[in-house]
């Protein structure tokens, strides 16, 4: 084993697609740290375990992997929306237990990517409230399990602080990217209108939901932001330096 859960986005990539790490020994790390804390955390509703571990396998056989952004980087994604041969509860015991049949475009962006799905995240009850808790479990804050982990983007942010993944994908219509992220001490922005395909229930929340990233570095921001948005965003340079007085 090579220590990478805890590591960003960004390494693992890289690592990938050098091919000093195989996709199957990243993601079996991830699990591996998800089955010993998350009973303590609640950041998963489901956990796709042998799903996973296949499609790293895929991942890793792909004939372009030397170009793939997110090569065999774990991601987890907020449960309101769709991931193939998976169900999405929105967090309420009245949404039917039906596997959909294709991804979020935001998901089959994050895969064409390299992406490894490892599972879905812990929301309120139709994701409309600040903190997360629901009849799926509550996700707890990683840094002090006796606080909130926030909302409704709760459980994608507090596997994100707990090492479980070092990216994932949520959405905000008031906050819900930027509460958790604030909570768990995350980086995430809302992107703007259109900037990443929405599709987010009926009407997307009257217009104000978006989806977008969260993570612990801005460089794993902006390269999950470039995916999500199918687009590249130029790397943060160096400062000017400046001279006061």
């Amino acid at each position: 084993m090579g220590n990478w859960a805890g590591r960003s986005a960004a390494e693992i990539a890289a690592a990938v697609r050098e091919k000093r790490v195989a996709p199957r020994e990243v993601v079996a790390e991830h699990l591996a740290r998800i089955d010993r804390h998350d009973g303590r955390i609640g950041a998963f509703r489901t956990v796709r375990g042998a799903a996973a571990l296949a499609e790293a396998d895929e991942v890793a056989s792909r004939a372009d992997l030397a170009g793939l952004p997110l090569a065999g980087v774990p991601v987890a994604v907020k449960d309101n929306l769709a991931v193939r041969g998976e169900s999405h509860r929105d967090g309420s015991a009245a949404t039917p237990d039906v596997p959909a049949d294709e991804d979020h475009v935001t998901v089959a962006r994050l895969r064409a990517a390299g992406a490894v799905v490892v599972g879905l995240t812990n929301v309120p009850e139709l994701c409309v409230f600040g903190t997360t808790e629901g009849v799926f479990g509550t996700s707890r804050n990683p840094w002090d399990t006796t606080r909130s982990a926030g909302g409704s983007s709760g459980g994608s942010a507090a596997a994100v602080a707990a090492g479980f993944v070092p990216i994932a994908l949520g959405n905000d219509g008031m906050g819900s990217l930027r509460i958790p992220a604030a909570n768990c001490g995350l980086v995430t922005l809302k992107p703007g209108l259109g900037v990443v395909p929405a599709g987010i229930g009926d009407g997307d929340w009257f217009g104000m939901s978006e989806n977008g990233p969260l993570a612990t570095t801005v460089e794993d921001l902006r390269l999950m932001l470039g995916v999500l948005a199918d687009t590249e965003f130029p790397a943060a340079t160096e400062p000017a330096r400046r001279t006061i007085a």
